[in-house]
């Protein structure tokens, strides 16, 4: 089973085709998904990126975070699990 990594501090014109050829070089990778605005449809500057493999997954971690893609350094880790939305409000 792959990996989930989190792609930040993304220039807002990055594409998911220019991600998916970067990461590329560290394995296969299995989705991108660009984060977007649900109103305005623009980027919000951070994505997902899914690696067939633990150890592609950990090679794109160790090789792109800090690494300039679009003229923005990137952070990349691994994606934490998103907590129901039940939890994420203390009210």
């Amino acid at each position: 089973m792959g990996k989930k990594l989190y792609v930040g501090n993304m220039n807002y014109d990055t594409t998911e085709d220019s991600l998916r050829s970067m990461f590329s070089n560290y394995g296969e990778v299995v989705s991108v998904n660009v984060v977007a605005d649900k109103y305005t449809g623009r980027s919000r500057g951070f994505a997902f990126v899914e690696m067939d493999t633990d150890d592609s997954a950990k090679a794109a971690i160790e090789s792109a975070n800090g690494q300039e893609l679009d003229g923005r350094a990137l952070k990349v880790a691994e994606a934490r699990e998103q907590k129901p939305r039940h939890e994420r409000y203390d009210h």
